[in-house]
């Protein structure tokens, strides 16, 4: 996904929790947000449909590299973004990993197969947010 802004700025922008339902469309809101983007950082989603993961940054690269993992029951997602400097800004490369344990396991699968679109369609909205 093409950002028209630096990799540094498409970073700090992505990277905050408190952004998250500005540009998220699943989102209601973030609550919760522990401090400023770290390793450790902690918030919670909470989606519009009502559920309420807990979020955790488990990979912060500034400016190329971010993870975030989520859990919600026994379903857990993981968010890689990978910002690469482009002669008109950065790309963002997002993948995506769902997981679910018992019978939540063929849950996640079908999710899976769905999240792709929307974090892409996600990400498209927050480039169009940073346009100048």
């Amino acid at each position: 996904m093409s950002f028209p802004v630096p990799p540094e700025v498409a970073f700090d922008y992505l990277a905050d929790p408190h952004h998250r339902a500005d540009w998220q469309s699943s989102l209601a809101r973030v609550e919760d947000v522990d401090g400023e983007p770290r390793v450790g950082q902690t918030w919670v989603d909470v989606t519009k449909p009502g559920l309420r993961p807990d979020m955790r940054t488990t990979e912060l690269d500034r400016p190329h590299r971010w993870t975030e993992t989520g859990t919600w029951r026994g379903i857990s997602a993981t968010l890689t973004l990978v910002f690469t400097a482009t002669p008109t800004g950065c790309d963002v490369e997002p993948t995506m990993v769902l997981r679910g344990r018992g019978v939540l396991g063929p849950v996640a699968r079908v999710l899976g197969l769905a999240a792709p679109y929307a974090v892409r369609g996600d990400l498209r909205h927050a480039a169009g947010r940073l346009t100048p």
